[in-house]
C-alpha cells in the first residue's frame, strides 16, 4: 500500500487541491470559512459558559482562560471527528469511482486525511493568532502537538476506516454513528473542565480514548506543560493497533466492497 501511495502521490496531492477549490468555489471568503466555523463555535460557547466555568480552571491567570481551554480541546476533537465522519461515508460516496476506475483504493482515505490535516493546521495558525490577541504565552512544549496529531490521525483512521468498511454492507452504521459521535463529544471534557466531574466517576474517563488526547492538548496549549507520558503511551498503542486492524480489513474487504456498491 505504501508503494502504491508513492506511485500515486501526485494524484493524492492534486485531489486534495481540487477538493479545497471545489469546496469554496464561488465563495467570496473562500478558505476562511474553514476558520470561521470552528472559531464561531468557540465564541458561542465562550459567551454562554465562560462566566460559569472560567472559575473552574485553576492555574490560569487570564480572564479569557475558558476560551483558550475550549479552543485547545476543539483543535484535537475537530481533527478526529472530521476524519471519522468523512471515512464513514467515503466508500459509498465514491462508489462510482471505485467501480469504473482502476487505482489504489488506499488513496481515498489518504486524500481525506491530507485534507483534514490541512484544515487542522490552518485552524491551529488561526488559534495562535487568537492566543496572541488574548495575551496567552507560548512555549517549546507546543512541539508535542506534532506527535499528538499523528496519534489523533491513527485513532481516527482506525475507527473511521473500520466503520466505513462496515457501512458499505450495513448502512445503519452511517445513520447511527453520527449520533454516537455527538454523545461522545459531550462525554469528553472539552466544553467543561474535568474537575467538575465527581471524583468517583473520573476513572471512567480512562475508558474514553479521546480524554487522554484532549487532556494532553489542554496541558500543552493552556498550561504550557508536557503531557503525561503514561497516558500518551497507552493511547498510542491503542491508536496504532486500531489503524493496523482497519488497514488489514481494508485490504481484505476491498473486492467485496466494490461488488456491494
Amino acid at each position: 500500500m505504501l508503494h502504491s501511495l508513492w506511485q500515486y502521490r501526485h494524484f493524492v496531492i492534486s485531489s486534495i487541491k481540487n477538493e479545497l477549490k471545489s469546496r469554496f468555489a464561488r465563495s467570496k471568503l473562500g478558505g476562511l470559512w474553514m476558520l470561521i466555523n470552528p472559531l464561531a463555535q468557540v465564541l458561542i460557547y465562550a459567551l454562554i459558559l465562560s462566566n460559569i466555568l472560567a472559575a473552574k480552571l485553576p492555574g490560569i491567570d487570564n480572564k479569557y482562560a475558558y476560551a483558550i481551554y475550549l479552543m485547545a480541546g476543539l483543535l484535537a476533537w475537530n481533527l478526529f471527528s472530521e476524519i471519522v465522519s468523512r471515512c464513514l461515508t467515503l466508500f459509498i460516496e465514491q462508489g462510482n469511482l471505485l467501480k469504473k476506475m482502476s487505482f489504489p483504493r488506499i488513496t481515498l482515505p489518504t486524500i481525506v486525511v491530507g485534507s483534514c490535516l490541512l484544515n487542522n493546521v490552518l485552524l491551529f495558525i488561526a488559534m495562535l493568532g487568537v492566543f496572541l490577541v488574548l495575551g496567552h504565552q507560548f512555549s517549546w512544549v507546543m512541539l508535542w502537538l506534532i506527535p499528538l496529531t499523528f496519534i489523533v490521525v491513527m485513532l481516527a483512521i482506525g475507527i473511521g476506516l473500520t466503520l466505513g468498511i462496515i457501512n458499505v454492507f450495513l448502512r445503519d452504521i452511517g445513520q447511527a454513528f453520527p449520533i454516537f459521535l455527538q454523545v461522545w463529544f459531550w462525554f469528553t471534557p472539552i466544553v467543561y473542565p474535568v474537575n467538575i466531574i465527581p471524583e468517583s466517576y473520573r476513572e471512567l474517563l480512562r475508558l474514553n480514548p479521546m480524554y487522554s488526547i484532549t487532556d494532553a492538548y489542554h496541558q500543552i496549549l493552556v498550561y504550557g506543560k508536557p503531557p503525561f507520558m503514561g497516558d500518551i503511551a497507552i493511547i498510542s498503542v491503542i491508536a496504532l493497533g486500531l489503524m493496523l486492524l482497519s488497514l488489514f480489513m481494508f485490504r481484505r474487504a476491498s473486492p467485496e466492497m466494490v461488488d456491494a456498491l
